[in-house]
């Protein structure tokens, strides 16, 4: 038996017993315009990150800082509502800071590549 049969042998297994039936996004056509929008030599990394789930460091600020914001706005504490807004500027802070190091690196390869 060769390899792709074994593959599609597997597959049509999966459909058959429903594997596939519950999964998010199901019916609804893919979005692959951030696919395209990744250089050609960058996607397999990402991709291999994104599998792993290991994100770049300004996406995991830009999630905590949206829970900090959830959190403030349920917070009825005022002490707590000001510690939880200092950390929501320090990790905004952070996050600018790593932006503008991220956009002067692109701009320095810019002028070097011809």
């Amino acid at each position: 038996m060769s390899f792709e049969k074994l593959i599609e042998d597997k597959i049509q297994e999966a459909i058959e017993s429903g594997e596939f039936d519950n999964l998010p996004g199901k019916g609804k056509p893919l979005d692959l315009e951030a696919y395209f929008a990744t250089p050609a030599d960058l996607r397999l990394g990402y991709s291999v990150l994104k599998s792993a789930g290991c994100v770049p460091e300004e996406v995991a600020l830009q999630k905590e800082i949206a829970q900090l914001k959830e959190d403030l706005s349920q917070c009825a504490d005022e002490q707590k509502c000001r510690a939880i807004s200092k950390e929501i500027e320090s990790r905004s802070l952070k996050l600018s800071l790593l932006m503008d190091i991220n956009r002067r690196r692109r701009g320095e390869k810019a002028q070097i590549e011809p």
